[in-house]
């Protein structure tokens, strides 16, 4: 990832609330250079496209959500916590982050490589992340985890199903109380005992 000096910074920063308001489509290079009191044709001299700030700006959303991701990790004890805090911190991330959101959402994106590139890569660091939570917990003897890399996936799979609910809910008490029971039935399944 390239890194920008503080015009660029600043053009990503406006270009990123202008993008969560109007969405990816409906921004033009116009709205941007308004915004940053510059004539569109200096945007060039600093981005190629409309897409290309996108771009940047959805790296900087990323490299925003795993710092929250890690902080939340880091602040958790036990394998449980860090499972629960994972997607917690994950939810209301993409909440704030809408840009980040509609990339991974909108099917009219896809065809943009940067935003396949981006969703492979961040996939992957979701799997990774899950699969390092998972294998701490078998080592501190709280879960049996037969197949560590589908039992990731299906904890991806079972938040990313409550995303989108989620994301427009406006009670966030609830999400929390959801996750907490979504994890009830990974943990403890759903045989009487």
């Amino acid at each position: 990832m390239k890194k920008h000096n503080l015009f660029e910074q600043k053009i990503i920063e406006t270009a990123q609330g202008i993008f969560s308001r109007l969405g990816f489509k409906k921004t033009t290079m116009d709205d941007i250079a308004r915004a940053v009191f510059k004539a569109k044709s200096s945007l060039y001299h600093y981005f190629k496209s409309k897409d290309e700030i996108f771009q940047a700006v959805i790296e900087k959303e990323v490299r925003m959500l795993k710092e929250e991701i890690e902080k939340a990790l880091a602040s958790e004890a036990s394998p449980i916590n860090k499972l629960k805090a994972y997607a917690k911190t994950r939810m209301k991330a993409l909440r704030r982050l809408a840009n980040f959101y509609q990339a991974f959402r909108e099917e009219y994106l896809e065809s943009y490589s940067f935003i396949q590139k981006l969703r492979q890569d961040y996939d992957r660091y979701e799997i990774e992340t899950i699969k390092s939570l998972l294998k701490e917990g078998v080592e501190a003897g709280l879960f049996e985890v037969r197949d560590p890399d589908l039992t990731a996936e299906a904890i991806l799979m079972a938040i990313k199903g409550y995303e989108y609910v989620w994301a427009i809910s406006p009670n966030e008490d609830k999400i929390e109380s959801d996750i907490d029971r979504l994890f009830d039935v990974l943990f403890y399944g759903i045989l009487k005992r």
